[in-house]
């Protein structure tokens, strides 16, 4: 039987990687074997395209298309050798982002389209799609005041993408509630404003209803 693929997107400071990994215990929680993938990463040639897009590895300004192409040789990889295989062998895989992020960062938010970038992802994930998909939408404001307290908190700062303009994260939450009114048969919007053990609850009620 095959596996169940969920990912979680949002805007920055949403709580993906949180929410991602507390769904891992709840289905470990329940015997089912479960498997975490992020994005860009995951595998070791996806690592080393992270240091290129997020940490500005290769000492140069990426072109707008380059860095899209990178986003999508990431996730083929990712799928060709992790969550396939994970996938057919029955397991679940919960990613933090996946082709959505590419679809909104790169079509809306550098104004590639959509359809553009939906093209480009059936490509590297060779059809490969998520059964449900949670958009947790938060402000931007309030998605930038958790970064600001996280980096305080962990030292660093923020990456490449974060140190877009206001108006470039705004074209991105835009685009992803395009998104989740585009594809609702796939998309659960949670508002990721609450605390995480509320934002927690709502996640998981939509997976049992959905997906158990």
């Amino acid at each position: 039987m095959r596996g169940r693929f969920v990912t979680f997107e949002g805007p920055e400071g949403s709580g993906k990687t949180t929410h991602a990994r507390r769904l891992i215990e709840r289905l470990e929680g329940r015997g089912l074997a479960a498997l975490y993938a992020r994005e860009p990463g995951g595998t070791p040639t996806g690592e080393l395209i992270r240091e290129i897009l997020q940490h500005d590895r290769c000492g140069e300004p990426l072109c707008p298309p380059a860095e899209a192409l990178l986003f999508a040789a990431s996730r083929a990889q990712l799928v060709d050798r992790i969550i396939r295989p994970a996938l057919e062998a029955g397991r679940w895989v919960v990613c933090d982002r996946f082709a959505d992020s590419t679809t909104v960062y790169q079509g809306y938010g550098r104004g590639f389209g959509a359809d553009r970038m939906i093209a480009l992802n059936d490509f590297a994930t060779a059809g490969v799609m998520p059964d449900l998909t949670f958009l947790l939408d938060v402000d931007v404001a309030a998605g930038f005041e958790r970064l600001a307290d996280r980096h305080r908190e962990q030292g660093g700062g923020p990456d490449r993408l974060e140190r877009e303009n206001r108006a470039f994260h705004e074209r991105v939450r835009a685009g992803y509630l395009d998104l989740a009114r585009r594809f609702p048969e796939r998309f659960r919007v949670v508002d990721a404003s609450g605390s995480v053990g509320e934002v927690d609850e709502r996640v998981w009620a939509e997976v049992r209803d959905a997906l158990l």
